[in-house]
């Protein structure tokens, strides 16, 4: 199918659409999360154990700032998807390396295993493993036509 200036329209499967309305979903809840954190919500951060609130109040800001890039290039990314702009990749590329920065740290230089346990580190990998996932889905969409 071509449109009047006879350019070739692809067609955009559903289940397209259904990922990329789950990302932006998923990466919302990391600015949320982000933002909650940050501003010292107190609501949010009631089933915080006090370990777990000076540990989450103790970065650095050369972290937080990454921490922020990250989520907000992730959220940025997921909304470009759905989009169906092609620069959407390069902002999961971008995502997930500053996240990988930021887990290096948290899990190496800090009590991160401590304070979060297994499921801590269990929850850096589902998200690790959906930016990956993101990063590969935005270029093989790409590659398909289905991203401009």
């Amino acid at each position: 199918m071509s449109d009047a200036h006879g350019a070739v329209r692809v067609r955009v499967p559903v289940w397209f659409w259904i990922v990329a309305g789950l990302a932006v979903l998923w990466n919302f809840m990391g600015v949320f999360d982000y933002v909650m954190t940050q501003t010292r919500n107190d609501a949010y951060l009631t089933s915080f154990t006090d370990e777990q609130l000076a540990y989450f109040t103790s970065f650095p800001a050369w972290y937080v700032a990454i921490w922020a890039s990250a989520v907000f290039a992730a959220f940025i990314s997921s909304v470009l998807l759905l989009l169906r702009m092609k620069i959407a990749a390069a902002g999961f590329a971008v995502s997930t390396a500053l996240f990988l920065v930021s887990s290096v740290y948290a899990f190496g230089f800090t009590p991160a295993m401590e304070m979060m346990g297994a499921g801590g580190l269990a929850f850096s990998a589902v998200i690790f493993a959906s930016l990956a996932a993101l990063w590969w889905f935005s270029r093989w969409c790409a590659e398909r036509g289905i991203l401009k």
